[in-house]
């Protein structure tokens, strides 16, 4: 029951539904009081055949039009109370999704995809339906409950009401311990259930890789073995679930027994009368959906409890990189970078120490190195992904944790090593950033991203259809499509993380002679294994161990002794060789 306090602050905002609703509901309860007390006059009157033709009518009729009115009431009840508890599973997704857009890539170390849609889903359904139906049940079987006993001890017999209700602690008790069960049982049925989304999330993704290694059977047994655990965690639920049902029918059997043995003794012994018993007996009948609506509604907070916690747990995890105050200036400006010492969280060796660097608009900046040098993590701490425990990062002379992230971020474009693209036509993928963009501009930045001509090639064009992930097309087309998606947000800073992997030497030439007559009064940050993307660089930062072991341009560079001579002349060697083959086809040819 804890749950109604979790939420109370939404039942409190929404009051003048829920107390729309419950009023009526007790209307309704009212009214359905009056076919068992009419039934009762009908019955009496007809055994002493004191009742003419016209009052049978006149009592008939009354009944169907309580009958009629107590249905419209339903009807609206239905409109106030569902409304306002499906109103709660937007905000509560709407909260959920929010809190996952503001965490950082260590709060996704912690929670797997599946888990957090089987949050996002499941959970909140769990919640919805205690606001709703939940709180339907609660307020109807106490209401419907409370005034079949008051009218059934004050109106009939309360010595008989009260033999007939001796069944019903013994079945609070029982309901009570079930509840508690159930809790734990459906806590850990959902935890399971989290862990089959998982891996069918997994193997859907991956699916590509799963046939191309032939491992079809070796997932499908890893699915069944998931899939039963969570049949049993399930199975485990069903079981404390069927206890309510025979625990309630068995107390409401043994009340009627009792109603029906001691009311015919007052019969026979006069003082009570047949029509007051027949009344108490369909009063007895209406005491059967309060009963089971009780239990039905420990049933669902229960479920709901265990649902809500896993969902507050999630949403009560602050953000590692909090936002900041400050607004940033409309102008362009410097970024500068005074990273003593960073380490990733939850660990203690370095993953950055004593790097410095200082661009302005216009300037590009060369990243390179051997894997695992540190690339990545100055890009990330550039985008504000971490922070920077000892040092700074810095634009307009502001450090970046004073700076309101949604600022700061709406100066970068990113372009990722592993580009992303949604299930939608190509010309939406590129204007992700801006949806508003009108054809021309999207075609503007597929031409500075040297994917115009492939795009045309398509069969819709910019129209066509990508697949889940952009499955329909190379690696190389989606890196474009994403540098384009980029180029078409025209903000003040470019970033490519390793971002023309995929494309042929030619192509990637052709996109940064684009980029430097885009990027005149921009600034670009360009990462790469590839050293020629890097030579028309302002600066190039060569770094090792997660410090900067050289930096200057790509002439001084190639020509000092290190890491990145030594990876230029192996590169041009290896482009040599490339080219070689084609040379020597075309000699045969000649000859």
């Amino acid at each position: 029951m804890r749950l109604f306090s979790q939420i109370g602050w939404y039942f409190c905002r929404e009051w003048h539904r829920y107390l729309g609703a419950v009023v009526l509901l007790i209307v309704i309860a009212i009214l359905q009081l009056l076919p068992p007390k009419l039934v009762g006059i009908i019955v009496d009157g007809i055994t002493e055949k004191q009742m003419s033709t016209s009052v049978l009518m006149a009592w008939i009729g009354l009944m169907l039009g309580a009958a009629i009115i107590v249905y419209l009431l339903r009807y609206l009840w239905r409109v106030l109370l569902f409304g306002a508890s499906y109103q709660l599973a937007v905000e509560l997704r709407e909260n959920f999704y929010l809190q996952l857009s503001q965490q950082n890539p260590a709060f996704y170390l912690r929670h797997r995809t599946g888990d957090l849609i089987a949050r996002a889903t499941n959970d909140v359904d769990r919640v919805v339906f205690a606001a709703g139906e939940g709180v339907l049940t609660l307020v109807d079987s106490l209401v419907m409950g409370v005034v079949v006993l008051v009218v059934m001890s004050t109106q009939i017999s309360w010595q008989l009401t009260l033999l007939s209700l001796i069944p019903m602690p013994l079945m609070a008790i029982a309901i009570k311990y079930y509840g508690d069960q159930l809790h734990q049982r459906f806590k850990s049925a959902q935890a399971a259930f989290s862990s089959l989304n998982d891996q069918a999330q997994e193997s859907m993704t991956s699916i590509r890789m799963i046939k191309a290694f032939g491992l079809e059977d070796n997932q499908s047994k890893r699915f069944a073995e998931v899939a039963v655990q969570t049949g049993k965690k399930n199975m485990h639920v069903a079981r404390i679930d069927a206890c309510f049902d025979p625990t309630i029918y068995i107390a409401i059997g043994t009340s009627n027994l009792l109603a029906i043995g001691g009311g015919s003794w007052m019969v026979v012994n006069g003082s009570l009368t047949l029509g007051e018993l027949t009344s108490l007996v369909m009063y007895l009948g209406l005491m059967i959906w309060p009963m089971l609506a009780l239990a039905w509604m420990f049933n669902i907070v229960e479920r709901a409890t265990a649902a809500y916690g896993r969902i507050r747990s999630l949403l009560a995890e602050a953000p590692t990189v909090p936002d900041g105050a400050v607004p940033l200036p409309a102008s362009r400006g410097i970024l500068v970078a005074d990273i003593r010492e960073f380490c990733y969280p939850e660990s203690k060796l370095f993953a950055l120490h004593q790097i410095m660097l200082r661009l302005e608009p216009g300037q590009m900046l060369g990243l390179c190195g051997p894997t695992g040098a540190g690339k990545s993590t100055l890009l990330s701490l550039i985008q504000r992904q971490f922070d920077v425990e000892i040092g700074h990062i810095s634009y307009h002379g502001f450090p970046l944790r004073q700076l309101k992230l949604d600022d700061w971020r709406s100066r970068l474009s990113v372009v990722s090593q592993a580009p992303f693209l949604f299930s939608d036509s190509v010309a939406s993928n590129i204007a992700l950033g801006n949806p508003g963009a009108p054809q021309e501009k999207i075609e503007k930045a597929a031409r500075l991203a040297s994917v115009h001509e492939d795009i045309l090639r398509l069969p819709q064009g910019y129209e066509t259809e990508v697949g889940e992930r952009g499955v329909m097309l190379s690696g190389g087309q989606k890196q474009r499509i994403s540098i384009a998606r980029a180029l078409l947000l025209d903000t003040e800073i470019l970033i490519l993380d390793d971002a023309l992997s995929a494309v042929d030497s030619r192509t990637e030439q052709q996109i940064l002679h684009n980029l430097r007559c885009w990027g005149q009064d921009r600034t670009v940050i360009i990462s790469a294994h590839r050293l020629s993307a890097l030579i028309a660089a302002t600066e190039i930062l060569v770094m090792q161990h997660g410090t900067v072991a050289q930096r200057g341009e790509h002439s001084v560079l190639a020509s000092q002794r290190g890491w990145y001579r030594d990876m230029y002349r192996y590169q041009k060697l290896e482009s040599a060789l490339d080219d070689l083959p084609d040379y020597c086809e075309e000699a045969l040819v000649n000859e």
